[in-house]
Formats: C-alpha cells, sequence, structure tokens
C-alpha cells in the first residue's frame, strides 16, 4: 500500500512542476523521444520507447554536467615542461561512447606561450581520467570484457547491441580483451617477481565464518586446441597442456531432508599454459592470498601426477595433509588385478573388490602386502609382474597420502572431483568450442580475464 502511495505521489507532483515542459525547455531534440513513448500502442513499444528516452535523458545529464564542471573557474595549469603558466587556446569539442550512448562536450584547452612541444592541455580531461584519445568510455570496455569472459566475440557483439544498442566489432572486443588480459598478465608477474623476493601479497580480507573452514587444495590438468600459426588459421591444430588449481574452503549445509551436505564456497583458481614449476608458483601465490597458514586444516588432493606431488613436495607439504585421490588409486588397483587374473574374470573381480574395500578402511598395509606376495609367485610372467610391481611401487610411494578411513570420518574428500569439475567451467566451457582454436597471446589473455573474474579482483583493471 506505501509503495502504491509513494507511486501516486511521484507521478502527481511530476505532473505538478511540469517535468514534460521543463525537459523539452531545457532539451528541445527530446520532444521526438517523448512523443514516441505517449504515441505508443502496445506495451513492448512504450518499454522500447521509454528505454530509449531514458538513455537520451542520461546523455543530457551527463552533457550538461561536463559543461558546468568546465565552466568552474580554476588557475591555469602550469606546463610541464618550462613551469609556465598555459595559455588559454577556448574550447575544444570532446566525443565518447558510454553505455546510454555518444556524449560530446566542449572543454577548454591550453598550450604553453613557450612553444614547448607538450600539445593541448585539457585539465577536465586529466580530472575525467581519460587519455588524449580514448574514443570508448572504461565502463563500456568493462562490460564487453565481461561479456568475453563468458562468451565468443561474436555472440558477445550481438548482445551489446541487442541490450544496449551499442556497436562494437569483433576486432575491437579482441582488441580490449588483450589490452585487459595483459594488463591481469602483468599483476600476476609482478607479484610473483615479488613473491620470489620473499614479499608476501596482500591476503584477502575472509569473513571469520570462511578463514574458520577447512581449505582444499586441488591441481590437474586438460588439454586446449591451438592454432600452430598465430596469424593464420592453416596447419593442424595442436594440443597443450594447461595446469589448473582451485583453492576452496568446505563447508556443510542441510539438506530438505536433513543430511548434512558438504559443499565448496569462496572458490579461487590458479591456471597455467606452462611448466609445473610456473604453475605451483602461481597456486602458492593464490594460496598467500587465502591466508593458508592461518587455516586450521589444509588437504591437498590429486591424482598421481608425479609433477603434482612434486609442486605438493615443494610448496605445499609444510602447509597441507596430502591426499591421494582415492578412485585413481582403486584404477590402478584394478589395472593390477586384471593382470594378475588374467583380465575382466570373477577372480579378478572378487579380489580387486576385497583389494578397494581394504584401501577404502584403511587397510593400505595388506592392499601393499597382497600385491607384493603376487610378485614371488612362480606361474606369473615377467611382464604381469612388471604391472603389479608398478602399481605396487604406486601405493608404496604413497602409503602416507591414503588414510581414506580417517578423512570420511573426519567429513573431508577423498577424490579430486572438485578439480576435475574446476577443469570443466574454467578451461573447457571458454575454450573447447566447437571449432575454437587459439593463438598463446589470445588464450593466455582471456585465461588471465577468466581468473581475475573468479577470484574477485576483476574490476581492478578498470
Amino acid at each position: 500500500m506505501l509503495g502504491d502511495f509513494k507511486k501516486y505521489a511521484i507521478i502527481e507532483f511530476m505532473k505538478e512542476i511540469k517535468l514534460k515542459e521543463i525537459l523539452l525547455q531545457f532539451k528541445p531534440e527530446l520532444h521526438e523521444d517523448i512523443q514516441a513513448v505517449e504515441q505508443a500502442a502496445g506495451m513492448d513499444e512504450i518499454e522500447k520507447a521509454a528505454l530509449k528516452f531514458s538513455k537520451s535523458l542520461a546523455v543530457c545529464v551527463i552533457e550538461e554536467t561536463l559543461r558546468n564542471r568546465d565552466r568552474t573557474p580554476a588557475e591555469r595549469p602550469l606546463c610541464p615542461q618550462c613551469g609556465e603558466k598555459l595559455e588559454s587556446k577556448g574550447f575544444a569539442a570532446r566525443r565518447m561512447t558510454s553505455i546510454v550512448g555518444m556524449i560530446q562536450w566542449n572543454r577548454r584547452v591550453f598550450r604553453c606561450p613557450n612553444g614547448c612541444k607538450i600539445g593541448l592541455i585539457a585539465p577536465l580531461d586529466n580530472a575525467l581520467k581519460i587519455e588524449p584519445y580514448q574514443a570508448v568510455t572504461k565502463t563500456v570496455k568493462r562490460l564487453v570484457c565481461l561479456l568475453a569472459v563468458f562468451l565468443p566475440f561474436n555472440i558477445a557483439a550481438f548482445l551489446l547491441q541487442q541490450l544496449l544498442n551499442l556497436n562494437v566489432s569483433i576486432g575491437s572486443i579482441w582488441n580490449w580483451v588483450q589490452e585487459a588480459g595483459s594488463s591481469a598478465k602483468h599483476q600476476i608477474e609482478e607479484e610473483l617477481r615479488k613473491l620470489s623476493e620473499e614479499k608476501l601479497p596482500d591476503a584477502e580480507n575472509l569473513p571469520d565464518a570462511v578463514s574458520r573452514l577447512p581449505l582444499l587444495i586441488g591441481g590437474d590438468g586438460v588439454m586446449v586446441p591451438f592454432r600452430p600459426n598465430p596469424l593464420s588459421p592453416a596447419g593442424k591444430t595442436q594440443w597443450k597442456e594447461v595446469k589448473v588449481g582451485i583453492l576452496a574452503r568446505l563447508s556443510q549445509r542441510m539438506s530438505r531432508t536433513g543430511k548434512s551436505i558438504s559443499q565448496l564456497v569462496h572458490k579461487r583458481v590458479a591456471a597455467v599454459l606452462g611448466s609445473m614449476e610456473e604453475f605451483g608458483s602461481r597456486l602458492l601465490l593464490e594460496a598467500l592470498r587465502q591466508n593458508i597458514g592461518k587455516a586450521p586444516l589444509t588437504i591437498w588432493v590429486s591424482d598421481g601426477a608425479r609433477g603434482l606431488w612434486n609442486t605438493y613436495d615443494s610448496k605445499f607439504k609444510s602447509y597441507a595433509i596430502g591426499v591421494l585421490d582415492f578412485y585413481h588409486a582403486a584404477q590402478n588397483l584394478w589395472k593390477a588385478g586384471a593382470a594378475w587374473f588374467d583380465g575382466r574374470t570373477a577372480k579378478a573381480k572378487q579380489w580387486f573388490s576385497k583389494a578397494r574395500h581394504d584401501l577404502r578402511h584403511g587397510q593400505w598395509r595388506k592392499v601393499i602386502e597382497s600385491l607384493k606376495q603376487a610378485l614371488t609367485l612362480d606361474n606369473l610372467s615377467n611382464e604381469v609382474k612388471q604391472t603389479i610391481r608398478q602399481v605396487e611401487s604406486y601405493l608404496e610411494a604413497h602409503q602416507t597420502h591414503m588414510d581414506y578411513e580417517r578423512l570420511k570420518e573426519m567429513g573431508l574428500p577423498i577424490g579430486s572431483g572438485f578439480v576435475e569439475s574446476t577443469c570443466k567451467w574454467l578451461i573447457q566451457q571458454r575454450f573447447k568450442g566447437v571449432g575454437m582454436r587459439w593463438s598463446i597471446d589470445g588464450f593466455n589473455n582471456l585465461l588471465h580475464l577468466r581468473l581475475f573474474y573468479v577470484n574477485g579482483r576483476f574490476d581492478s583493471l578498470f
């Protein structure tokens, strides 16, 4: 009821002050837009006409604001080279594309009386933080880059035209993504340089409820298609591995049936098209931002890839408990059982079922002992023994990473599914669409934009 009263009061107020007459006196060019709203028939037509009018009105407000700012008296600026007061050269026109349309205004310009080669100086441009030849506002660039984070460039251009009537070329989108992505990449590289000098990054200000949750860390790799020649689509596709890591807090929520369900919150990611050493440094940088040293419990979960565990040993072992992905370990058990008992026989299935159960319930020593006994049998070929020996060595190397029974009792994950899921939504959904192939620079710049978005630092680029 109160809301209806407010709407009624606003309408009556607008009638009383004769808003339409004031607007037309202030800006006669709004007459067509106002008339279009009044003459529109259907609801859709009224809505579109009103939206167009609101944008035209916004342009008027912005232009008038800029004119008023330049009317304010101020001391003449000094020449940055000789220090003399600049002399006025009158007014010069300026125009920029904004999210509400084209904005045009005149502002005072100055030049040096001594002829210093500084060009024309426009103090208002400096106050507005716009560059000399900037034709588009940062708000537009931010919106374009945000769309490009999720969508192919041609779809982003189409939506901009449909939603805001902004005609932006695919080439412009590509250029702005390269500019912002390159800036993001340089920021990370500068932080890595400081970290190499033992200068820690600023930690995120985490809510108390989040900082008290266990921290999960995991890593994996995903293949992405690239063009062999960055300047041409010709040639055979080259597949390169992108290494992906995620840090997330493990929370609990109650289902409708009253069951406690684990869920990940406050997700942060790191990814790189590069070496494992580069990946480890980026993941550690993000972990330090997430106050890894103050987390009540930190768990590292990954499959058995040697590079990932080297990263764990060199950078995270002092912070985290290492956990070998249970399902990856079980796959290796099946490999041993299938070799030992001749493929998918009943004996192979029976041995695998028992070994998997023992491994899951903290009896990994029994599993390793069973494999060692198999190596003493005389009726097995050298090839079969080689397979069993590899699995036995694999489990021996990870014997401190397989305390699955205790982990499940603590409500902690024993699988790396959350990492594989990250590879899908971070990389595959955007970079592996039908027909997509990337140049190295194009991929890296867009990847860093996605990283900054997911990690809550996207706006810092603009």
